[in-house]
């Protein structure tokens, strides 16, 4: 009897909290009523739906599961995506163990089917129709390539592409336009709907241009671990680079090569200063064929002799690309980061090492002098290289580097550079985006915007698209790549939430540096569930299957993370030589995990043997 009451006690303390959280909730409903207001009609229950779950996120909700679980009852452990049907549904089980009746029907705004059918909806009108097999779409950053080979479009979108990406920050709006035309010629083919965003580059904070690098190339020959050669370097010497030899090219006059026949020998000093020879292997009427047995690095204007004496007459080597300058940076070091954009430079010391001048670059956006203060942590790199600001004033910021690698870590021009700890106030559109988002909006069919700090740079973003009468529609892809986008990322999506549809990118490359590398797990979690909550499609970004695309074998972590990415609904590769292996592997594996994964609701079909799907094995290793 005792145990009885104890547990009609516990029902009716679960029940009364129950009633408490629901009660608040409907308080944030009035609270926020102009917002909600003022929504896409589309999204009218939803952005009701987003309110309540940042309210209930506010409740500790663990002694209310831990009571539930207790009694085999749902724990509210998922109830993002319609919040007061869940609170509903769990009230109304209790009520009915409570005063032993059946379960009496609750009544909520937003249903759980309905819910689930938002969802899709959302994410097939924003993403495109999914695959056969699978819900989780995969997006694409298109190379270069796709302007001028329609083969390549069409396959990338037979192996599994459902949404083509052009970054706006690379190539041409001539050959952004050949990308779609081929696109779209093969999306139709295929009777596909290949959806089609475009990337705004945004106010990136990024190193600028260093001074240019010398005409140097380096030759070397493949070795094993004693160091010995076991393939050697060929290398194409004539005017021109042969347009079917993959080999690297050396420009030398044709005249000069006349005279030469296979197996003859090319003697020189290199940039070094090291004796170093090439053998003539094969000689055609467009140039000649070249073996490098010893690393070698050769320079514009470099002369090579038939004989080792180096008294016949000489062979010129023409104009060599530019090498790619860096600065190399080691801890310690420092690092002047200053507003005009001249050329940056390495430092140099003197005899006993002390430093006479330190290295030093320029950074792309001026709006950063003046807002980061001494004491401020800087990141360069995606966080290979950080470092402390040491003084900062209008025009320079002087940087104590802290990390590095114990060798010295690279730093090249363009690349990232973040400020996690400042608070910089930088608006979210250039003069460059407006211009590039006029061509977006005629031939796109959504804007992937960088930088979204606030809900002013999403109003910003649709003032100018209303100026470009964007047609109805026309799809918006919030970037969230700092900490503040995360912070904010509520009031940013109910700001957004005034046009349909609308989608949320997590940028985990940027969050990591910006959040921290302990964070970044939570972080990409927190941000699927508020776009649940708010039926909103998301898009897991950064580095997917990257060594598979760029190499053509992934590693296992990162097919761990792919398999995870299922959780969203779309995942974005970026553009490598193997991209179309990692299209078919990522399509692939989604149609495997749809028995177990749907969002973050686990499934359990009946278990089987452990061996591979055929159409795994099918593709393999390659």
């Amino acid at each position: 009897m005792a145990g009885a009451v104890k547990k009609s006690e516990r029902i009716s303390w679960l029940i009364q909290e129950i009633s408490g959280i629901t009660e608040r909730l409907e308080k944030y409903e009035v609270k926020y009523s102009a917002e909600l207001a003022a929504v896409h009609p589309k999204f009218a229950k939803s952005a009701v739906n987003l309110v309540h779950y940042r309210a209930l996120r506010k409740e500790d909700l663990r002694p209310i599961q831990k009571k539930l679980a207790n009694m085999g009852l749902s724990r509210l452990d998922k109830p993002e995506g319609h919040v007061m049907a869940s609170l509903k549904a769990s009230k109304a089980i209790l009520e009915a163990l409570l005063n032993d009746r059946p379960i009496q029907e609750h009544k909520a705004h937003l249903t759980f089917k309905k819910s689930n059918r938002l969802g899709k909806s959302n994410a097939k009108s924003l993403l495109g129709s999914r695959s056969k097999g699978r819900r989780t779409r995969i997006m694409v950053t298109l190379p270069t390539e796709v302007a001028y080979n329609y083969t390549l479009a069409r396959e990338m979108i037979a192996n599994g592409m459902n949404c083509a990406r052009i970054n706006c920050a690379h190539d041409t709006e001539e050959e952004w336009a050949l990308m779609i035309q081929n696109i779209r010629r093969a999306s139709a083919s295929l009777n596909n709907n290949c959806k089609i965003t475009m990337d705004l580059g945004g106010p990136k904070v990024r190193t600028g241009m260093l001074e240019e690098g010398p005409r140097v190339v380096k030759y070397r020959p493949q070795k094993n671990l004693r160091g010995e050669v076991i393939k050697e370097c060929k290398i194409w010497m004539g005017p021109e680079a042969h347009p079917k030899s993959k080999f690297p090219h050396l420009p030398v006059k044709l005249s000069a090569l006349e005279k030469l026949k296979s197996g003859d020998r090319l003697y020189f000093l290199d940039s070094r200063n090291e004796r170093r020879e090439l053998t003539i292997a094969k000689k055609t009427d467009k140039g000649c064929v070249a073996h490098c047995f010893k690393t070698c690095y050769l320079e514009t204007g470099m002369k090579l002799y038939k004989d080792p004496d180096f008294s016949s007459p000489p062979l010129s080597v023409g104009v060599l690309p530019r090498a790619e300058s860096f600065l190399t940076l080691g801890k310690g070091d420092l690092l002047g980061l200053h507003k005009d954009a001249v050329p940056g430079g390495s430092g140099y010391k003197d005899e006993k090492e002390n430093g006479v001048r330190h290295a030093h670059i320029s950074c792309t956006l001026e709006e950063v002098f003046g807002q980061v203060k001494e004491g401020e942590q800087v990141c360069f790199d995606d966080g290979k290289i950080e470092g402390v600001i040491q003084k900062a004033d209008q025009d320079e910021i002087l940087i104590e580097i802290t990390k590095a690698r114990k060798k010295g870590s690279k730093l090249r021009a363009d690349k990232g550079i973040n400020f996690p700890g400042s608070h910089l106030d930088i608006k979210g559109l250039t003069i460059k985006d407006k211009k590039d988002l006029a061509f977006v909006v005629q031939h796109a069919d959504a804007v992937n915007v960088s930088f979204v700090n606030r809900k002013r740079d999403v109003h910003d973003l649709m003032t100018e698209l209303k100026k470009l009468n964007a047609p109805e529609g026309f799809g918006i892809i919030l970037k969230i790549e700092t900490q503040k986008g995360f912070d904010n990322l509520a009031k940013i999506m109910l700001e957004a939430m005034k046009t349909y549809p609308v989608g949320v990118m997590i940028a985990r490359g940027d969050l990591a540096v910006e959040c921290g590398w302990n964070n970044i797990g939570r972080i990409q979690r927190e941000i699927l569930l508020l776009c649940r909550a708010a039926h909103i499609p998301d898009i897991w970004a950064t580095q997917v299957l990257e060594n598979l695309a760029k190499k053509g074998v992934p590693s296992r972590a990162e097919m761990t993370d792919a398999a995870m990415a299922q959780r969203a609904d779309c995942v974005m590769l970026n553009k490598g030589p193997h991209i179309l292996q990692a299209i078919k592997m990522l399509d692939v594996v989604y149609k495997d995990m749809e028995l177990y994964q749907d969002k973050y609701v686990q499934l359990w079909p009946p278990i089987d043997k452990a061996t591979l799907p055929g159409a795994i094995r099918a593709i393999g290793p390659q």
